[in-house]
């Protein structure tokens, strides 16, 4: 969803992991993500964890991005499980900073979650546009090269 070209919150985490999905599927097609999310007493988001399920009912942490540290994490992403990818960790680092430049969910109380299936390849291509969207939308240099 767009709204006078400012795209939601959820519309660039999921454009985010159809992009990366094949590092997130480890080389098999189809799976499922899911992307949990929370947020600090202020409204902005405090966290999100990326789970990956390549077997039905299997779910492993792929990854997790922290905005404040614990004694538990350090603030920033963290890839889990054999998971890796430059690119998903350069995007959602830029969705997380710039958080303020997206349409927010309504109820900030709630956790979040998104289910993303397997894409379709116009999905994937839609998703590369929506993230070079942001990108440019504000004006980053840092835009990763997305076909």
């Amino acid at each position: 969803m767009t709204h006078n070209g400012t795209q939601s919150l959820d519309q660039v985490l999921e454009s985010a992991i159809v992009v990366s999905w094949a590092d997130l599927m480890h080389g098999t097609e189809a799976g499922l993500i899911h992307i949990e999310y929370g947020f600090a007493p202020g409204g902005t988001l405090d966290y999100l964890k990326v789970w990956s399920s390549i077997s039905r009912g299997h779910w492993l942490l792929a990854c997790e991005y922290w905005m404040s540290p614990s004694t538990f994490h350090d603030t920033g992403i963290r890839f889990d499980n054999g998971y890796q990818s430059e690119g998903l960790a350069h995007i959602l680092g830029f969705v997380m900073q710039h958080q303020d430049a997206f349409i927010l969910p309504s109820n900030l109380g709630r956790q979040g979650l998104l289910q993303i299936p397997t894409p379709t390849a116009e999905e994937s291509t839609a998703a590369a546009a929506s993230v070079n969207h942001a990108f440019d939308r504000l004006g980053s240099a840092l835009a990763p090269a997305l076909a």
